[in-house]
């Protein structure tokens, strides 16, 4: 089959990608960003989304599956111009899924579509709608092309539609919102709050995002792993420092002092839990983790070990110009 990743670049798209070739899949791929060492018989396209090339790349190649990955969070893109990547980009995609004959489109949305508030459910079924964007707009975006990619189940009929909302993944590239949030020595924490954190190993994401594929299944689906851990415990197996605060202090100190950048409205989410309820996924395609969340952590430490103290490197550096003997 040939399939077209949208956002190939991406650490987790790159995994999906040499799964898919792996079995045998003809795998193609579209983003702006360059992938170094990409296996020759991957074919990429360095293009942007929303442009005439990106229709050629649908037009010439006739993909049989796409999967769009290529959505921003507000970690990476701010304002603007990332409601275009997220709500123009997949309007565009689907757009040229049904002009060129696709048969089946996975869109890869993220778990945080339902929102943290206190009033939430522990575990939120694919039915519930989005809540508290208004304490959150930066995330309106991603919501907004969640449901578009969702209206396609009924806009088109004959274009096979899986939705897929992921939860947080951790691993080796470090990449992602809880790798970015994780980074530092120190992690931030409401004070008098410690959420559930759900999240799953890079590589069962990779994996269940190829089995969508290989399974054609049609819908929309929580995507989850091994069981959600408390913040603190996440942070302490990290091997960082929980720096709980505050909140009226935190939105004043976030991004200073070695704390995370975020988006205000991401502190919400550092005060209650998004948990997904991913029976329905299981089901529909068999799917079962490889790592569990103890696993995952150790990943991620082993190739990202917590930053050494500014005092520390210092006295390396004096050491090694012989200053310090």
């Amino acid at each position: 089959m040939r399939v077209l990743i949208l956002g190939i670049s991406g650490a987790v798209a790159q995994r999906v990608a040499l799964r898919l070739r792996d079995s045998g899949h003809t795998v193609m791929g579209i983003d702006t960003r360059p992938w170094e060492d990409a296996p020759s018989d991957i074919e990429l396209h360095r293009v942007d989304l929303r442009k005439r090339p990106a229709e050629d790349v649908f037009r010439t190649r006739r993909p049989e599956a796409v999967v769009h990955m290529a959505t921003v969070t507000s970690l990476r893109v701010q304002g603007e111009e990332r409601h275009r990547i997220n709500l123009g980009g997949t309007r565009v995609v689907f757009e040229h899924c049904q002009a060129y004959g696709v048969k089946h489109a996975v869109f890869v949305g993220r778990h945080t579509f339902y929102g943290a508030a206190p009033d939430s459910a522990l575990y939120h079924t694919e039915d519930e709608p989005p809540k508290e964007l208004a304490s959150f707009p930066e995330l309106a975006d991603l919501v907004a092309a969640d449901l578009y990619a969702s209206t396609a189940l009924w806009r088109n009929p004959e274009l096979t539609t899986s939705v897929l909302r992921v939860c947080y993944t951790l691993g080796a590239s470090a990449s992602g919102t809880l790798a970015t949030f994780l980074r530092g020595r120190r992690v931030p924490m409401v004070a008098g709050h410690d959420p559930l954190f759900q999240f799953m190993h890079e590589d069962d994401v990779a994996a269940a995002i190829a089995l969508t594929v290989e399974k054609r299944v049609r819908g929309v689906f929580n995507v989850a792993g091994p069981q959600p851990l408390p913040l603190s415990v996440i942070v302490r197996q990290a091997q960082r420092q929980p720096v709980p605060l505050p909140m009226m202090v935190l939105r004043q100190l976030i991004g200073r002092f070695g704390l995370p950048r975020m988006p205000p409205g991401a502190l919400y989410h550092l005060q209650y839990p998004i948990v997904v309820d991913a029976r329905a996924f299981r089901e529909a395609t068999g799917f079962t983790h490889q790592y569990d969340e103890v696993r995952t952590i150790q990943s991620f430490l082993e190739s990202h070990p917590p930053p050494r103290p500014r005092r520390e490197e210092l006295f390396d550096k004096l050491e090694a110009l012989g200053v310090l003997r």
